[in-house]
């Protein structure tokens, strides 16, 4: 049994779609990271996506937990053109590709970007490889709002629409525990 357990990044306050663009994070609520790391368990394993938004926060909560080195497979979903910009600006200019990407997930790229599916992809064979090489430990995952969904999408063997219907909150916990059988959902979007 290995159990995960999904911290989103603390918030970059910035309003357009932010992907790959390398943020830093707010995490001037020492409370809430306080209370998130005490959530966590003692023993349990550190990781995050590379972008600073995640390290800074695996870092603040890591307190003496080992730390294993940062994985780019765990990013956020690539926007490509789309990085930085609004919704309301895109659809200006592009209206039937940017409303196909978000009501009929899964296929569609953004210009230069990634679909839900490759991004779904990446970060489920990061969290296999994980898996398999620290069967049985608890894993503290520090990552982005779409890679932690595609893991509860996973984990519940829902449609993605159903998936996109839910809330991750900035320095919120999702529980998941893998084992031979399959996997099991605990707390979504917890905030301690």
């Amino acid at each position: 049994m290995t159990r995960l357990f999904l911290v989103r990044h603390g918030p970059t306050h910035a309003k357009g779609m932010v992907g790959w663009t390398d943020l830093p994070a707010d995490l001037s609520d020492t409370a809430a990271l306080d209370r998130l790391s005490a959530h966590l368990p003692d023993d349990a394993l550190v990781i995050s996506s590379d972008l600073q938004r995640c390290t800074a926060t695996a870092d603040a909560i890591a307190r003496g937990r080992r730390r294993l080195p940062h994985d780019p497979d765990l990013r956020e979903i690539h926007f490509g053109a789309w990085e930085m910009r609004q919704f309301d600006e895109v659809h200006a200019e592009d209206p039937d590709h940017i409303s196909a990407f978000w009501q009929n997930p899964g296929l569609v790229t953004p210009p230069q970007g990634e679909s839900w599916h490759q991004m779904r992809a990446r970060s489920d064979a990061a969290i296999d490889r994980l898996i398999a090489a620290h069967t049985g430990a608890d894993l503290v995952v520090v990552a982005h709002f779409g890679m932690i969904l595609g893991q509860v999408e996973r984990a519940l063997c829902i449609p993605t629409t159903e998936a996109f219907a839910r809330r991750i909150d900035n320095l919120s916990v999702t529980e998941l525990t893998h084992t031979t059988g399959g996997w099991t959902v605990g707390q979504v979007n917890h905030r301690p």
